[in-house]
């Protein structure tokens, strides 16, 4: 498990204020209806972001991360993966996430994507952004045909698994937000983001010396500088490519 009932995301540099703040279901192409959160900025940048979470799902990080995006400007919404499987949107501690993880595909996630993006009609530009297992899954992305303007990951396991195969179709730069120490090792990362390069894309990748998986907290006030550089990465990558 990436993020703790208790973890909460840092706060975004800016701070244009958060105009609404909804639970939603959203529905994919391939019928799967599947638990969404939004939140609105009170001053829109343009830009709107998918976020994809960490194995557990559509937890209380991920629903306050929203409403950070949305305070920096973004529209964001925040998907779950596990409308086909689970019976509840319930996503604490208590839920059982690793039988429905093994149930998830690229495919049905990419479908999930698709439905989120197209929620953001809004935007001009669109980002993914995940963590963990989400983290390889939005590099992911940039190869789905989502005409993405960029895909950012957090800490992202075994990209070269996941994410290498779709690396021949893909089109949006990469941003890799790497923690120091980590299960991924910083060989496997160094090969997925030749294999990204090679194929003729844009990658961007920083990682920060002793911060752990999971660095990316306002609990964590060791890695406070960290998460200060991770937000102002975002922030250029994004306004640079939106």
């Amino acid at each position: 498990m990436c993020h703790s009932d208790d973890s909460r995301p840092p706060a975004p540099p800016i701070s244009t204020g958060v105009a609404e703040r909804n639970e939603l279901h959203l529905t994919s192409s391939d019928g799967n209806t599947f638990l969404a959160y939004e939140a609105k900025p009170a001053a829109p940048n343009g830009r709107g972001i998918v976020i994809m979470p960490d194995v557990r799902g559509l937890h209380a990080f991920y629903r306050e991360l929203a409403a950070q995006f949305a305070d920096a400007g973004f529209h964001a919404v925040a998907i779950d993966y596990f409308g086909r499987t689970a019976d509840t949107d319930t996503r604490d501690e208590s839920f059982e996430f690793m039988p429905h993880v093994q149930k998830t595909t690229p495919e049905g996630i990419a479908a999930d994507v698709a439905a989120g993006i197209a929620h953001l009609d809004d935007a001009s530009a669109i980002f993914t952004v995940g963590f963990c297992f989400g983290g390889s899954a939005s590099w992911r992305q940039s190869g789905h045909g989502h005409n993405l303007a960029g895909a950012i990951g957090f800490y992202g396991g075994h990209p070269v698994e996941r994410a290498g195969p779709w690396v021949p179709t893909m089109t949006a730069p990469l941003l890799m937000l790497l923690a120091g120490v980590d299960s991924t090792t910083p060989e496997e990362f160094a090969e997925f983001e030749g294999m990204v390069r090679k194929h003729g894309v844009e990658v961007e990748s920083h990682t920060y010396p002793g911060a752990p998986h999971s660095f990316f907290d306002r609990s964590f006030d060791d890695h406070r500088a960290a998460c200060e550089d991770a937000w102002r990465r975002i922030l250029d990558f994004t306004e640079r490519l939106g």
